[in-house]
């Protein structure tokens, strides 16, 4: 069992910058995938950043360029630095893990957290 505390969300007026971050309760470099996803009301979750245990990283279309993702394994934390942030990015913002332990998958989910932009 992995738990993922997110931290980080809140209220930023369109424009501007939040970090989130992700702790696992594992030691985050033997977590194959960490991804960052998102669910606005009314909409399907979307995947927005995705960072392998090797360091590659992916991005949604919509956020690519404004949006980084990256992990610091002294802190043992993931970061989604967002930054020129617009009204809809509004969403619960929600830490996932994904791999593989011997042989037998896992696919854990943290708590989410709420970021609000406002215009």
């Amino acid at each position: 069992q992995v738990q993922l505390e997110e931290s980080g969300g809140g209220l930023v007026q369109a424009g501007g910058s939040l970090r989130l971050s992700c702790t696992p309760s594992v030691n985050v470099v033997r977590i194959d995938t960490i991804n960052w996803a998102r669910q606005a009301p009314g909409k399907q979750r979307e995947l927005v950043a995705t960072i392998t245990s090797g360091g590659t990283t992916d991005y949604a279309a919509t956020v690519k360029g404004r949006f980084t993702i990256s992990r610091d394994s002294a802190e043992n934390t993931v970061y989604l630095n967002m930054n020129s942030l617009e009204p809809e990015d509004t969403a619960v913002y929600y830490c996932n893990a994904v791999g593989r332990i011997n042989w037998i998958d896992y696919d854990y989910w943290g708590q989410g957290t709420q970021v609000t932009v406002f215009s």
